[in-house]
This record gives C-alpha cells, sequence and structure tokens, in this order.
C-alpha cells in the first residue's frame, strides 16, 4: 500500500504550492523595472517592511499622488465620454507608448481644453435657455397684454378700491405715475410684471403674491407647450408663463423679490405690439444663431474626447500599473548605503528560476552596472497558500474542491425526489445556457443576483444531473411514478381487487431493476417504506462521508510526516466512529438483504443497556460483543493522548547565525517552526478533541438525517401541488379554472421547488459538507497567497 502511494503522480490539484521565503537587494536605478517585470509574472508577495509608517511618511509618496491625480483627471474623462454618449476604445493589453511624465502632461493639457470648453458650452446654454423663456414670456404674454387694455379702467378702479380700503397700506402704497410707462397704461396708471416658473411652483407663487399684496394684483398665467430647461438647474421642467398687474412702488419691490425668492425669472415685455414682434424676430434669430455656435462646440468637444477615449483603456491600465509599482516600491527598505533597496516576500519554489531571469532582464534593461540579489531565507511566520481558487486554506492542506462532488451528491438527496426528471430538466437547460454563453457573460458587468448564478454555474449543472438521477432512483416525476424500467413486480392475486396497490397483491417475477417499485405509489404502505427507505440510506451516506473524512485526515498526517497522528487519532477515530455506526451501516445493510424483522433502534440501545443479554430472534446481528470491545479500545486511544502534535514532530533546534545573510537555508526549513513543549497545554487540547470527536460522531451522524426529514417533507409538498392544484383543477371541465390551475402550479413549480428549496436544500447540504465532513480533516487555518500582479488589479484601484 506504502509503494503504491509513493508511486502515484504529484497531486497539485490536492495540495498547495511549496513557498519559500526570499530576500531582494535591488539597485535604485533598476528598481521600478524589477519591480514591474515581477507584476508582469505575478509570482511573488512582497512584504510590508514599512508597516510603522503611514503613507504620507514613505518614500515614493509624492509619485503615488502624482498616479493618484492622473487617475482622477482620466475618471473626469471617463465621466464625460459616458455623458456624451460615445464609446470609448478599448485596449486593456497593449503596452503604454509613453512615458509617466509625458502622459501627465498630456493628461493636463487635454484636462485644461475640456474644461475651458465645457465653461465656454455652459455660458452659452445658460444664454440659449434664457432667450429660449423669454420668446416663451413674449408669445404668452402679449395676449394678456392686449386684453388687459379693454379691461385697465375697471381694473384700476378695483384696485383703488382694495388699496384705500386697507388702512394699513393707506400712506405707503400709491398709484404709479402716468409717465412710467408708456401706451395704454398711462391713462391706467397699472404695471405688470412678466416671467415664467415652474409649474409645480405656481400655485404657491400665485398664494404668496396675494396674501404679500392684500389681493391688490391680478394674477395671468399660462402653461408652456413643451418642457424647457432651466437656466440655473440645467434640467428639463414643465414651467408656467405668468403676468401680474399690480398698482404701486411697494407692491413692486415686494413682487420682485417674491419672484426671486420661488426662482422666476423675469423678462420686460413691451406693451406695444410693434416692439413685441421686433424684440420676438431678434430673440429668434439670436437664438438661430446659439443653436449653430453649440452644435460647433459639441462638435468640437466631442472630437476631442473621442480622441481621448481612444487611448482611455491604455491610458487607465498604464496609471495602475504605475501606482501599483509605487505601491510595492513603498514596501521596501532602502539599505544603510541608501544606494539599494530591500524587500522581503515569499514565492512558490518552483518560480525562483522564473523570478530571477526576470530580475536579469531587469538589471539588463536598466543598464545597471550592479545585479539584483536574490537569495532564499528562513521564515518564522507561517507561508502562505497559493490555491488560486481557495479562500480559506491551510498549507498544503488538501484541496476541499477537489471533493466538491460530495456536496452534490447531498443535494441530490435532498431534491431528486422532489421535482425528479420533470422541473429538474429546466435548470439544466438554465445552467447550460450559462455554460455555453461563458465567454460573453464574463466579460459583461453583472449584477449581483446573475453574478451569483454564473459563478455557481457548474454547480448547478451537477446538482441538476444528480438529482434527476436521484429521481430515477425515487421513480418520481413531477410526483408521479412511471414504468421506465417495466412493469412492476408485483401484481393482483384475485382478478376482482379494484386496486392493485392496496390490497391483494403478490409478488410474481424479479424485483424492479432500477428505483423505487411503482407499486408503491398511492399504497398505504407508500409512507413508512419511503421513511425507512430514506432514513436508512441517510445513516449510509453520512457514515460512508465521514469515514471518507477520517481517511483524508490519514493522508494529511502522512504528508506531514506525523507517526502520531496516525496512531493516537487516525486509527482511535476510525475504530470508534466504525464500531458503532459502522456497525448500524453493517446492520441495516443485512436487514435488507436478508428480510429481518428486527429493530434496529432495540439492538444499538440494547448494545448498551445490556450488552450480555440473549438477543432471541436477533440473534443475526449478535456481533456487538466485538463491536463493546473496539469500542473500549477507542475509548483508550482517545484518551491516552500522547504528547505530539503533527505539526512539531521532526523538528530540531539549531544555531543562530551572526546575520541575515547566514540564514540561507534550504526553502523547506521555513516550516521549522520552534516553538516549546508544554504538556498540559498538548494534553488538554487532544483531550478537548477526543470529548468534541466523540460527541460529534454521534450529532453528525444525527445531522444527517435531515437528509430524510427534508426529503420527505419536499415530496410531500411536490404531491400536494401536483394532486391538490393540477389535478383538482385538471377535473373541471372549464378552461378557464385549468388555466389557472396550470398557472398556479407553474408558479410554485418555479419559485417555490426551484428557487426556495433549492436554496434551502443547498444550504443544508453545504451545511453537512463544511461540518459534518470537514472537521475531520480540514483545517483551514492558513491565509490566502497574494502575489503583486498586474492581473489582479481591477477599476476600483483607481
Amino acid at each position: 500500500m506504502e509503494k503504491f502511494i509513493d508511486n502515484l503522480p504529484a497531486m497539485d490539484l490536492m495540495r498547495s504550492e511549496k513557498m519559500t521565503f526570499v530576500q531582494l537587494i535591488i539597485p535604485v536605478e533598476s528598481a521600478h523595472r524589477a519591480i514591474s517585470y515581477l507584476g508582469e509574472l505575478g509570482l511573488l508577495q512582497f512584504r510590508d517592511l514599512n508597516a510603522d509608517k503611514s503613507p504620507f511618511q514613505r518614500t515614493f509618496v509624492n509619485q503615488v499622488k502624482r498616479c493618484a491625480e492622473m487617475s482622477r483627471k482620466l475618471r473626469f474623462f471617463r465621466d464625460q465620454i459616458s455623458k456624451a454618449g460615445l464609446l470609448s476604445s478599448v485596449h486593456p493589453v497593449l503596452q503604454p507608448d509613453v512615458e509617466l511624465e509625458e502622459l501627465e502632461i498630456q493628461l493636463a493639457e487635454h484636462e485644461h481644453e475640456l474644461i475651458e470648453m465645457n465653461s465656454n458650452s455652459d455660458r452659452l446654454q445658460h444664454s440659449y435657455n434664457e432667450l429660449l423663456e423669454f420668446k416663451i414670456v413674449l408669445q404668452k404674454a402679449s395676449g394678456f397684454l392686449v386684453s388687459s387694455n379693454s379691461r385697465a379702467v375697471p381694473e384700476e378702479r378695483e384696485l383703488d378700491e382694495n388699496v384705500y380700503s386697507n388702512d394699513d397700506y393707506g400712506d405707503s402704497v400709491s398709484l404709479l405715475e402716468q409717465d412710467i410707462r408708456p401706451g395704454p397704461s398711462d391713462q391706467s396708471g397699472l404695471s405688470f410684471v412678466s416671467g415664467i416658473i415652474c409649474k409645480s411652483k405656481a400655485l404657491r407663487f400665485e398664494r404668496m403674491l396675494f396674501r404679500a399684496t392684500r389681493g391688490n394684483m391680478l394674477f395671468n398665467q399660462a402653461s408652456a407647450d413643451e418642457q424647457i430647461m432651466d437656466p440655473l438647474s440645467t434640467e428639463m421642467v414643465e414651467k408656467t408663463v405668468f403676468v401680474v398687474f399690480f398698482s404701486g412702488l411697494q407692491a413692486k419691490t415686494k413682487i420682485l423679490k417674491i419672484c426671486e425668492a420661488f426662482g422666476a425669472n423675469c423678462y420686460p415685455v413691451p406693451e406695444d405690439i410693434t416692439k413685441q414682434r421686433q424684440i420676438t424676430r431678434e430673440v429668434s434669430s439670436r437664438l438661430a444663431e446659439l443653436e449653430a455656435t453649440l452644435d460647433a462646440g459639441i462638435r468640437h468637444r466631442n472630437k476631442a474626447l473621442t480622441s481621448v477615449g481612444f487611448h482611455l483603456a491604455k491610458w487607465m491600465n498604464m496609471v495602475r500599473r504605475e501606482k501599483a509599482v509605487y505601491d510595492t516600491l513603498n514596501m521596501l527598505n532602502f539599505d544603510v548605503t541608501k544606494k539599494c533597496l530591500v524587500g522581503e516576500g515569499w514565492c512558490p519554489i518552483f518560480a525562483k528560476t522564473k523570478i530571477q531571469e526576470a530580475l536579469q532582464r531587469a538589471t539588463f534593461d536598466s543598464n545597471s552596472q550592479v545585479g539584483i540579489i536574490f537569495h532564499v531565507m528562513d521564515a518564522i511566520e507561517s507561508p502562505p497558500t497559493y490555491f488560486r481558487t481557495n479562500r480559506f486554506t491551510m498549507l498544503q492542506d488538501i484541496k476541499k474542491p477537489i471533493l466538491l462532488f460530495t456536496l452534490v451528491l447531498l443535494f441530490h438527496f435532498f431534491c431528486g425526489d422532489v421535482w425528479g426528471l420533470g422541473s429538474w430538466n429546466l435548470l439544466v437547460a438554465g445552467a447550460l445556457i450559462l455554460i455555453a454563453r461563458e465567454s460573453k457573460l464574463s466579460a459583461q458587468k453583472l449584477g449581483s443576483f446573475m453574478e451569483m448564478l454564473f459563478g455557481g454555474r457548474y454547480v448547478l449543472l451537477l446538482m441538476s444531473l444528480f438529482s434527476i438521477y436521484c429521481g430515477l432512483i425515487y421513480n418520481e416525476f413531477f410526483s408521479v411514478p412511471f414504468h421506465i424500467f417495466g412493469g412492476s413486480a408485483y401484481k393482483c392475486r384475485d382478478t376482482a381487487c379494484s386496486e392493485a396497490y392496496t390490497i391483494g397483491l403478490i409478488k410474481y417475477r424479479d424485483p424492479y431493476p432500477f428505483g423505487v417499485d411503482p407499486s408503491w405509489r398511492g399504497s398505504r404502505s407508500e409512507l413508512p417504506f419511503l421513511n425507512s427507505l430514506k432514513m436508512k440510506m441517510s445513516i449510509l451516506l453520512g457514515v460512508a462521508q465521514m469515514n471518507l473524512g477520517i481517511l483524508l485526515s490519514y493522508f494529511n498526517a502522512r504528508f506531514f510526516s506525523s507517526s502520531i497522528d496516525i496512531r493516537y487519532q487516525f486509527v482511535p477515530q476510525v475504530i470508534f466512529l466504525n464500531s458503532l455506526f459502522g456497525y448500524l451501516s453493517l446492520l441495516i445493510v443485512i436487514k435488507w438483504c436478508t428480510g429481518s424483522q428486527a429493530d434496529l433502534y432495540h439492538v444499538m440501545i440494547y448494545m448498551f443497556l445490556s450488552p450480555t443479554d440473549d438477543l432471541d430472534h436477533f440473534v443475526a446481528f449478535g456481533s456487538n460483543r466485538s463491536s463493546m470491545d473496539a469500542l473500549s479500545k477507542t475509548f483508550y486511544f482517545e484518551e491516552a493522548s500522547y504528547g505530539g502534535t503533527v505539526r512539531f514532530q521532526g523538528r530540531a533546534y539549531g544555531m543562530l547565525g551572526t546575520s541575515e545573510m547566514d540564514l540561507d537555508v534550504e526553502p523547506d526549513s521555513a516550516r521549522q517552526h520552534h516553538e516549546e513543549f508544554n504538556f498540559s497545554e498538548v494534553f488538554v487540547h487532544q483531550m478537548i478533541h477526543s470529548i468534541e470527536f466523540v460527541l460529534g460522531a454521534v450529532s453528525n451522524t444525527a445531522s444527517y438525517l435531515r437528509l430524510w426529514a427534508l426529503s420527505l417533507a419536499h415530496s410531500e409538498l411536490s404531491t400536494v401541488f401536483y394532486e391538490k392544484v393540477l389535478l383538482l383543477a385538471w377535473g373541471y371541465d372549464n378552461f378557464v379554472i385549468r388555466l389557472i390551475g396550470l398557472a398556479v402550479f407553474a408558479f410554485a413549480t418555479a419559485f417555490i421547488l426551484l428557487m426556495m428549496e433549492t436554496l434551502s436544500a443547498f444550504l443544508h447540504a453545504l451545511r453537512l459538507h463544511w461540518v459534518e465532513y470537514q472537521n475531520k480533516f480540514y483545517y483551514g487555518d492558513g491565509y490566502k497567497f497574494k502575489p503583486f500582479s498586474f492581473a489582479s488589479i481591477t477599476e476600483d484601484e483607481d
């Protein structure tokens, strides 16, 4: 067995890469290029040697600020391009063709030009909006002024009565002089203010005017024909043109202040119709000129933005890379001569050659007279774990995603009997669509829900296929059995019996070849039979998976050369688990094969309460004595904890060097942590671990019974939807009722069974996989390997 295992190929997918701690001594003139080449390689994780310094106290803080300022300008260009509705070219993989200093000058010039164009455009647009409002006021207010001339004298008399009936205003409010306005108002003594206001404020505006003037005004309004842009807010709003007739200077002052408070724009409108027409023509001409000027400015601005957008992605990528380089350089320290930078970090052992080649290229390309020193060092801290797809890792622990099929295996026991071959075909189709469009969807920015589905597309496919397989085992298609593998093994004994699945059944041929016999469907024994079947299958599956987890712990202990963990942890755990629950699994299989009527509850309970009693008709299960012997050995092994653990076996103390240069040792020496042995601490730890495993073996096995409970509950739910909704509606000879029943059944299938129940079953399966299974072998107390890599830089770091 040992020879067979040793001859197995290297399992790169099973364990993380071996890591080594390295030190770099880089001349200043080649530091930038060296870090850039290492970023392209993406295989070295730097340590921050300046963790005690704030970001503003580091060496290259000015360069980082320059990159941040350039990022701000590039974001400004991107927002302007998006606002203009233009598309920027995507060239993220192209190498930059300009230096950082030259790019900084170009960005400053483009920003100054764009800001100036935006300022001119805003000023012209403001003038255009004001003239447009003036034109609308001229068109709408002219009608009010024409009709007011005929009512001038009665209105003046009414205003005079209102004015002099108020004692508070008798002294202060006086009529306008005759020479204030020419034309008809010379005779009436009335004045007016015309303007435009947002339609939503018109009612409150009128009330405020009425209260401020004590009713001594006439308010006329007319809505604009279309939405116009407000000159101040630059938003498209509905507006109303108003003309307020009043008498007195004090009333005019109040009205103008109210207009200013409500954001109303006032425009002078002459009473003479000829002057109105002349001003209207001048305004229209001015509007046409401004419109042409604005169009020319927009074309020029779009041309400049298009030119910037062609290089925008490349420039943003360059600035991100430069900022990342200087951030990494800030993690390095100067040596005592201030001529070299010293860096430390982790890298995989296989990457040492690639890193050295990249450093040699950097030395050659920068024309440096001094080479970069690269050597391996010893490290006390634990190395990172190099798993690209693993977020919770431990150094060289067995990689849990390699056994992901166990998760979907548990899932299909939850859900396979719910929809069987029916609704799960829909989920298979959905998963296949996501996989077929993988390249297209991966390049898009998806929403949170869609991104979650896309990330789990392969898991969805596997869960669907496994559930269809389990649907065949349970022989259910939307809770309906089918005879895909032939007829039932039972037939009616009496030709007069009307129900061949309730009474009078006899077995007349071999058992159903695959899955549950369809004759169980609808019988009085259906629920007890399926209860017993699913409960026993849950126990068998749980014990098998827990044994698999313990077996993986053996491979972990063997990999770390820990015979102590094998003898005093792996062996006792196997004996304990299988002497109790392995024995129970054996009884289940024997009962299935022999057709025994023995009560397994009685056997397991009295194995502990009365181990010496005669089992009588349970004699086929009389091997409990040997299991008790094994059980006693288990407690002996578990509690006789040996003072040592896997992580410290075979490690020795070594003489410390006189300097850091003397620490250049073999890569594996980084794993040799020197910690003082403490018997009481190790004993307590092992005792807690032993008690935890003994109690956990019982609770974990009981947790697997949720496979039976949820599977049965989901099956009943599916049956209710089929019989009480679909069949009940189909029993009516009414098209509308049938359509409603079909819609309710489809809704229940899609949203309750396919979505809610799928999520519930997945969470339960994940819990069994994470707790009951992985706690046997998986520790996950490491940290992820995060190398300095340009490929990992995202837009969020701008």
